[in-house]
């Protein structure tokens, strides 16, 4: 299961699946990209987090324990 630093990731990638519909995870692996290529890792971290949690938010069911 990813980590999530805070609310703000989750945030980014609720907008993103909103607004870009499937290619969510397109969006955030451009985004993670043009941070890289501008020399801004701590964004390049954060959009690749964000990838990855579209990925997991886009699964119809449960993973890991439910309580």
């Amino acid at each position: 299961m990813p980590y999530l630093a805070s609310r703000k990731s989750y945030d980014d990638a609720a907008e993103l699946m909103t607004m870009f519909g499937d290619d969510a995870g397109y969006e955030a692996a451009a985004r993670a990209d043009r941070s890289r290529d501008l020399g801004n890792y701590i964004h390049f971290c954060h959009w690749r987090q964000i990838e990855r949690l579209i990925v997991l938010l886009s699964v119809e069911r449960s993973l890991g324990t439910v309580h």
